[in-house]
């Protein structure tokens, strides 16, 4: 990988990934409320709360979770920064 590849990656790199990792450690779906909870007390940076905040209200599994994050990642290019989430 060419060495400015990663020049706009944020120390909060992988952040967003966590959440989702611990989210759903012994559950198979979380709800909005949870995801915004579990954002908020993990001390995410304000751009990954504003991500978490767009959330549709509902249930989640984690492939319907992870699509609805990367898609908002995406939207504001963000991917290269924080990276999405799987």
């Amino acid at each position: 990988m060419p060495r400015g590849a990663n020049a706009h990656r944020s120390p909060d790199y992988g952040m967003l990934q966590n959440l989702v990792d611990a989210l759903f450690e012994d559950a198979p779906t979380v709800r909005r409320l949870d995801v915004v909870l579990a954002a908020e007390s993990s001390d995410l940076p304000q751009d990954l709360q504003d991500i978490v905040a767009l959330l549709p209200p509902g249930t989640f599994t984690r492939q319907r979770l992870c699509d609805q994050l990367n898609s908002s990642i995406n939207g504001h290019a963000w991917g290269q920064v924080y990276g999405t989430v799987q």
